[in-house]
């Protein structure tokens, strides 16, 4: 048998080597050797033989040869080997210089992740404990000054939320992508690290200056940047680069976001970029036709087309199944019962009864996420793509096949995603009549076999 893998790559030419080196030092190949830009190796099995070829371009490509009984080690293989490149880039991250900017917006440096961004980020996007725990807060706040009047205010000041969502949201994003500025363009140099360390200690001065540079002489004349032209502006501030340490890359941002809306049968939504290199998208909004969606520049960097285009789909079908205001409905249902039919339990055992219903409400939560994967998978069609996002994102999570049952009782909204890979890689697209019931029954299903497992 022949299969093919292609990961997009961000290993610009002069680390090609050092990437096969790092998969040849961590791999454990029975025979191996590196000619130019590939790894040809083999690895002996009592079932038979593994023939690999992995070369390193602009994409990764990963041939196996393998008789059909060696199909799932050949699939852990390909695992391993997924790990050690993004464990690779990881590192080269870490001495990379970004450039993005969005046709006609203002020229912004990346961003760190602050507390306040990270917050915000999880106020209005799913993570539903900070809001759990913020809003605990406020009631008791409100309680003391207005006693059972705080209740019309709470449930009130939550509806608010819900219906201004979009707004609140739009806050956190530098730059907004509309049909007359669709693309963001990105420019990545890795750098030697002394050079990478000046950049870090500098005033944002510099980089501005630099982008500005950049912007002008490309951008503000209709022409795209190119990494010729940063290699020469970046001369000119006292730091040479070569062809071989820099990639670029351009994406459609809008039409990418468009096309999955289109597929979902609703308006375009709002589309706001925030200049962080932490991988990150959300969407929020009160219905469909007021949605908001935000994309970082990491996500953008490390996604390709496809990827991306089946990522933006999980955040759609959160807005096509109004699954902020569910949450919120949830969350306002259980603050009435807590002081109404729930009041005698939680008296009783109030500590306990944080515990149990913090869990329930995040056990709810991860349902619809997995809705969301499947909505994802059916109506884009690439449930593939969507897992090697995925893994992208978060594959130290998904090595070593996640912490069984403690994954699953965490207070997170997500399920683990050992389960959410392993579920799309296997996914059959078929029509779903209630994707959320075949989504409780798979997340049921996954939790039930973590305690027969642990």
């Amino acid at each position: 048998m022949l299969k093919e893998f292609i990961i997009e790559a961000e290993v610009a030419p002069a680390y090609y080597v050092d990437l096969l080196e790092f998969i040849l030092k961590y791999s454990d190949f029975d025979d191996a050797r590196i000619v130019y830009d590939r790894l040809i190796f083999t690895l002996e099995h009592p079932l038979g033989v593994i023939n690999g070829d992995l070369q390193v371009g602009k994409n990764i490509k990963i041939n196996f040869t393998y008789p059909p009984s060696l199909e799932d080690k050949v699939e852990k293989l390909y695992d391993d080997i997924f790990f050690l490149i993004q464990l690779f880039e990881e590192e080269l991250r870490k001495s990379t210089l970004y450039f993005a900017w969005v046709e006609g917006q203002d020229i912004i440096p990346e961003k760190p992740s602050s507390l306040t961004r990270r917050v915000s980020k999880a106020l209005f996007g799913s993570n539903l404990l900070i809001l759990f725990i913020i809003f605990l807060f406020i009631n008791i706040i409100l309680f003391i000054l207005f006693g059972l009047y705080a209740v019309i205010i709470i449930l009130l000041m939550q509806l608010s939320i819900i219906l201004l969502s979009d707004k609140l949201f739009s806050i956190m994003g530098e730059w907004q992508i509309t049909p007359e500025n669709p693309f963001c363009h990105i420019l990545m140099y890795q750098l030697p690290g002394r050079d990478l360390k000046f950049f870090k200690e500098f005033c944002g001065d510099l980089l501005i200056n630099i982008k500005k540079e950049i912007y002008d002489k490309s951008l503000a004349l209709g022409e795209p940047p190119t990494c010729e032209l940063g290699r020469e502006v970046l001369r000119k501030y006292g730091f040479e680069c070569t062809p071989l340490n820099e990639k670029s890359k351009i994406i459609n941002v809008y039409d990418l976001v468009k096309s999955a809306a289109s597929k979902f049968g609703i308006p375009t939504p709002k589309i706001i970029i925030s200049n962080t290199m932490l991988p990150n998208a959300a969407a929020t909004g009160p219905n469909p036709h007021r949605g908001l969606i935000l994309l970082t520049t990491g996500i953008l960097t490390r996604l390709d087309d496809e990827e991306l285009l089946s990522v933006i789909g999980h955040e759609l079908a959160h807005l096509m199944g109004r699954d902020p205001i569910i949450l919120f409905s949830i969350i306002a249902g259980e603050f009435i019962l807590r002081l109404t039919v729930l009041l005698p339990i939680v008296a009783v055992a109030p500590l306990l009864y944080v515990i149990v219903i913090f869990w329930l409400i995040f056990f709810v939560a991860k349902i619809f996420e997995a809705r969301a994967d499947l909505l994802s998978a059916i109506v884009i069609g690439k449930p593939d793509k969507l897992a090697m996002a995925l893994q992208k994102i978060g594959y130290r999570r998904s090595e070593g096949g996640g912490d069984g049952i403690f994954s699953w009782i965490s207070w997170d909204p997500h399920p683990p995603l050992y389960f959410r890979i392993k579920r799309l890689k296997n996914l059959k697209i078929i029509k779903v009549e209630s994707p959320f019931l075949k989504s409780a029954k798979d997340v049921i299903h996954g939790f039930i076999d973590s305690i027969r497992s642990s």
